[in-house]
């Protein structure tokens, strides 16, 4: 009886457990509901009516949205940005991590505590003389500019993930046999250990793209001219300052959000192997 007892008290509460799950995921989801559909309301409908399904489904909006944010020109500066920040990043962090894991020095714990610090310093902090040295370096209003912020801000998470994994799961026997059969440093990072570091890549590239694509401040501060401009840009300079026409608005987000959507889809599963592969040293 007291196992039977146990089996309906343990069944009872797995229950419990997956309507709360429920009710939890129908919040969170409530408001990409109420986004996707006012996408396709007129402005009386979205007004009066903002959870019920539009009574016409139309595309007008975002043929008025597209046009407006001259999305084809936005979209391509977005591109531009986030595939070369994110190909300095995991280049510049890989081979960063992989020279302070093999040189166990004094000096590359102390570079390394300086990567480390890096992550705890808030982007806020080094505006004013970010500022300034761009503007003395000549990349105001460029997306070179842009690209070699991007860069100098993902290396630190990177560097530090890159050098969890290499210590937790590439042996150090394969470098030594390289080194044995004649290879350079050089060729053994790039013939022996960078193959083996897919999976990091994956997830360093996973969250560096997230980042880059969504980070507001920096093209607003370094990209004054029009034709700069990136996608969540031409979203905030279509917000009016004293009303906001949200089914001109919400058009422009979804457009804004979808490249990421579909990329973040296709790669996900490369997040929990690359994290947790990095996480255990042993």
């Amino acid at each position: 009886m007291k196992v039977r007892h146990g089996k309906i008290a343990l069944l009872a509460g797995s229950g419990m457990f997956e309507i709360g799950a429920l009710i939890v995921a129908a919040i969170f989801i409530l408001p990409i509901y109420y986004l996707f559909v006012t996408t396709f309301k007129t402005p009386g409908e979205a007004v009066l009516y903002p959870l019920r399904l539009p009574e016409v489904w139309s595309l007008d909006n975002y043929i008025r949205a597209f046009d407006t944010m001259n999305y084809i020109r936005a979209l391509g500066n977005n591109l531009a940005i986030t595939i070369f920040a994110v190909a300095g990043i995991v280049l510049f962090a890989a081979m960063a991590a992989y020279a302070l894991e093999r040189r166990k020095r004094r000096y590359t714990i102390a570079i390394y505590g300086l990567f480390l610090a890096g992550m705890m310093v808030p982007y806020q902090m080094g505006v004013l003389s970010l500022f300034k040295l761009v503007s003395e370096l000549g990349l105001m209003n460029s997306l070179m500019g842009v690209i070699l912020i991007e860069i100098a801000y993902g290396l630190s998470f990177s560097i530090f993930l890159f050098k969890g994994f290499i210590a937790s799961t590439v042996p150090l026997e394969l470098e030594e046999a390289a080194k044995i059969d004649g290879c350079s440093v050089g060729r053994t990072f790039l013939s022996v250990t960078l193959p083996l570091l897919t999976p990091v890549i994956a997830t360093v590239a996973i969250l560096n793209v997230l980042a880059t694509w969504n980070d507001f401040i920096t093209p607003l501060l370094f990209l004054q001219s029009r034709d700069k401009g990136v996608l969540l840009l031409e979203v905030f300079r279509n917000i009016g300052q004293f009303s906001v026409d949200w089914t001109n608005l919400f058009p422009m987000l979804f457009l804004s959000i979808a490249p990421l959507l579909v990329f973040y889809l296709l790669m996900q599963k490369y997040i929990i192997a690359g994290i947790t592969a990095g996480s255990v040293k042993g």
